[in-house]
């Protein structure tokens, strides 16, 4: 994402000395995964901050100006401003963390944007999203064209094959998925990626930031995240700073349970036109 790290030396001497106890992390998913994660009380408050760290998604092979017009009004107003109202919570300017797309669809994000009058940060999928085996050369330039039309983050897909033969990269963000595999974020894998975060932190004292992304469709699933990265990094990490959901759908279902939460019965299709 953007650049923020200076940098750190790497020590791969460390890297391998690395072990994970598989049995133990399978636990602890399945743990995060079986309680209620959030009491009822506080779940409209929680689903409310799990929304500004959506990064609002669209990755289609025929995403257009018009559609992504759409994605910007609603990164701008994610949640119905009656609902809002209701939880007294109209005045606090809630949005997502960001939008997401495509390079060439940067320059459409960043025109709805302004029309609205919001300074939502644009993210794109720059190098060769999903496989990253494009020429670096050609990565590079396409970082540059989307920063060009202004693009403030890239979610840089990293050349696999590197890590596969130990030629490793740093970041100042890392993420779970492209969300183009057939299995995306998981409990397990989020678990050990989140333990690496920690104990990066606690050897040289640089944040690194978390992404989960692919297969987040439920509320409930958002509040599960919260809480993980919560209970393992600490609220220092529950902001958009350092951690964001890459999702497209999930932020429907947010609006439908906040929904229900103000006027007790579940919305109908045409109550939330724009989920």
């Amino acid at each position: 994402m953007s650049a923020r790290s200076r940098g750190t030396e790497l020590d791969l001497s460390w890297i391998s000395k690395i072990q994970v106890n598989q049995p133990a992390v399978l636990r602890r998913a399945e743990q995060i995964q079986a309680r209620r994660t959030v009491k009822k009380e506080w779940q409209a408050a929680w689903l409310l901050k799990a929304v500004t760290f959506i990064d609002l998604t669209t990755l289609s092979g025929d995403d257009t100006p018009s559609n992504i017009q759409r994605l910007c009004y609603k990164a701008k107003y994610p949640i119905r401003e009656d609902l809002l109202k209701a939880l007294n919570m109209h005045d606090k300017d809630i949005t997502t963390a960001a939008v997401c797309v495509y390079p060439a669809r940067v320059c459409d994000a960043v025109k709805a944007l302004k029309a609205a009058g919001c300074s939502i940060p644009v993210a794109s999928v720059a190098t060769g999203f999903p496989a990253g085996q494009t020429h670096l050369k050609t990565r590079l330039e396409e970082i540059r064209l989307a920063v060009e039309d202004g693009a403030t983050e890239i979610d840089v897909v990293i050349n696999r094959s590197l890590v596969l033969t130990g030629q490793w990269e740093g970041s100042d963000f890392i993420k779970t998925s492209t969300g183009k595999e057939t299995v995306n974020a998981t409990f397990p894998v989020a678990i050990v990626m989140l333990r690496a975060i920690r104990d990066f932190f606690w050897k040289t004292g640089n944040k690194v930031g978390f992404k989960p992304a692919g297969g987040i469709r439920s509320a409930k699933d958002s509040l599960a995240w919260l809480s993980l990265v919560k209970e393992e990094l600490g609220d220092e990490w529950l902001k958009p700073e350092l951690f964001r959901i890459g999702a497209s759908t999930l932020l429907s279902d947010i609006e439908r349970q906040i929904y229900h939460h103000v006027t007790g019965r579940y919305a109908a299709y045409h109550d939330l036109p724009m989920s």
